[in-house]
């Protein structure tokens, strides 16, 4: 039997990034559609017998399997150029199956959709990034409160929908997926729904508008209360998302941690209120003009202090690796904490590889700043955590080679020719792993 100890065998890794740091970041780049947006509003078309078009979709890894959910259900879904189209008169399924579920949260919103067209609907149960618990209870008691009946049986969740009837909801808890679940299923019950406590984010208002767009009535869909109007047949129609404000946030950071002075086009300071406030904080210089944003850093960082995660308008979770990154190159101490998601820092033993001082445990990381950090081999842990080595990456003396940047592609799209387009040393490449 032969051996391979204490030999040294390579092999093909998949694709990775590529970092040379020291740069400054200089020049204009334009923001990408939500992928909070459109996801759900991908999902919504499930409703909608007639063919939608959705202007300037970046083509994201988790937008391409939400269409790939679509045509398994007998929907199309097809770009033209930076368009998608979306049909969906043929679909004739009702089942999501675990292959095509586990890959992406965000096909539990077709529960929704499905249960409203079909009246029944069998979706297993959604993947994505290990982050931590993110239940769907919420999710299932909101469709049991309009109705429907739901078992969750050997991997998947059975959903009937013959009684369903309009009312009224209360969410314990605002989350932003059971809202927008609740909204689209609403849109199937004639009558008029109310739901309580739901999520104020304003990818809500984005699915808000959509719906609109496309003949539904929804009010309210960032006030402390949400009012559907069910039972109206909806028409096809042409929408363009919000920008993406988690994006728009990690080049901000980027280019605090970096310095120079960068252009965001198709960007908003409205939806990233409680970034913009604690970016202040660092000395950056942060103004809107139009629909661009102009961010000016020079020098080393001031340290922002404290950032505690929290439903929006709170800071939001989806910063908070990026905030850990640019917190262990600025002067003095920050403190972080995550209150949304308890495993949530897996970024952080990444970190401390390139040389970052921080103490994390139980939601609670601190971190000490340092004047220099050092290029590494890592591992992209998820997506955000993902985005915030490439943020490392980028200001690290020497060089940086990021795997399994597959987590990052979910959310940001063609990210290194964006960053190399304000002057970045990124490269992406399939990268050869050692092993002895």
């Amino acid at each position: 039997m032969p051996s391979h100890f204490g030999k040294e065998i390579i092999y093909k890794d998949m694709e990775g990034f590529f970092i040379v740091g020291g740069n400054k970041l200089k020049g204009e780049v334009r923001m990408d559609s939500a992928k909070n947006s459109l996801l759900p509003i991908i999902a919504c078309c499930i409703l909608i017998e007639d063919e939608v078009e959705l202007v300037n979709v970046p083509k994201y890894s988790d937008v391409l399997t939400m269409c790939e959910i679509l045509c398994h259900l007998g929907g199309k879904a097809e770009f033209k150029g930076d368009n998608l189209y979306i049909d969906c008169r043929g679909i004739d399924k009702n089942c999501i199956p675990n292959e095509l579920s586990s890959s992406v949260r965000s096909s539990i919103f077709t529960l929704g959709p499905i249960l409203g067209r079909m009246k029944s609907a069998k979706v297993a149960y959604p993947g994505g990034c290990d982050i931590g618990l993110r239940p769907i209870d919420l999710h299932l008691k909101g469709i049991r409160e309009l109705g429907a009946k739901v078992v969750e049986k050997n991997g998947y969740i059975y959903a009937n929908g013959g009684n369903l009837t309009a009312g009224e909801i209360v969410l314990t808890f605002p989350s932003v997926g059971a809202t927008e679940n609740l909204m689209m299923l609403a849109l199937s019950i004639p009558g008029q729904t109310r739901i309580y406590g739901g999520a104020q984010e304003p990818e809500i208002g984005d699915l808000q508008r959509f719906i609109n767009a496309c003949g539904g009535s929804v009010s309210g869909g960032r006030g402390n209360f949400i009012v559907v109007d069910g039972g109206r047949k909806l028409h096809g129609a042409s929408f363009e998302a919000m920008p993406d404000r988690i994006e728009t946030g990690t080049y901000i950071i980027a280019t605090a941690m970096c310095g120079g002075e960068v252009a965001l086009k198709n960007a908003s300071l409205e939806t990233n209120g409680a970034l913009a406030m604690k970016m202040l904080k660092t000395s950056c210089k942060i103004e809107q003009k139009g629909d661009t944003i102009i961010v000016q850093s020079s020098g080393r960082p001031e340290s922002f202090g404290e950032i505690e995660t929290a439903v929006y308008p709170g800071f939001p979770t989806d910063l908070q690796a990026q905030m850990t990154a640019l917190a262990g190159v600025s002067e003095g101490y920050s403190l972080i904490i995550e209150n949304l998601f308890e495993a949530r820092s897996k970024h952080v033993g990444e970190l401390m590889k390139m040389g970052y001082d921080i103490r994390a445990k139980n939601g609670i990381t601190i971190v000490k700043g340092r004047d220099r950090i050092f290029g590494a081999d890592v591992t992209s842990p998820d997506l955000r955590g993902g985005a915030a080595l490439v943020l490392a990456g980028l200001c690290a003396e020497g060089y940086t080679t990021i795997d399994n940047i597959k987590l990052v592609d979910r959310g940001y799209y063609k990210m290194e020719e964006k960053l190399r387009a304000l002057g970045g040393d990124i490269k992406r490449l399939e990268i050869e792993k050692r092993r002895c």
